[in-house]
């Protein structure tokens, strides 16, 4: 069955960088796109980053772009995001996500929190 499990989160001050890491089983990972999203308390999931299969197209949010960075390493079926300059508005859960024979699959997300 298709898992997703994040990890990387935790607490950390604005201005600083943290990396997130998504291992994936279940179904061949070279062959699907991958997505970060994330929710903040009291708004709705919303699209941080996302990565294709064939040759590694990214795209981004408009509020992370210049700051955050999607890549894959398909050797160790993983996707990360390197966050960079994080800012309070940064906090949230993190899922990540793909879209496997038409239905799509969540991780359990892992926690983001900047703070001072």
């Amino acid at each position: 069955q298709v898992q997703l499990v994040e990890s990387g989160g935790g607490l950390v001050q604005p201005g600083k960088s943290l990396r997130l890491s998504c291992a994936a089983s279940g179904f061949i990972f070279s062959n699907y796109g991958m997505s970060w999203y994330r929710q903040a308390p009291g708004k709705e999931r919303e699209l941080a980053a996302s990565i294709t299969s064939v040759g590694g197209f990214t795209n981004y949010a408009d509020s992370v772009k210049g700051r955050f960075t999607i890549s894959r390493d398909n050797a160790k079926s993983t996707v990360y995001l390197q966050m960079n300059s994080l800012k309070p508005e940064d906090t949230a859960v993190y899922y990540c996500a793909s879209v496997v024979t038409n239905r799509r699959y969540w991780g359990q997300g892992t926690q983001v929190t900047v703070s001072s």
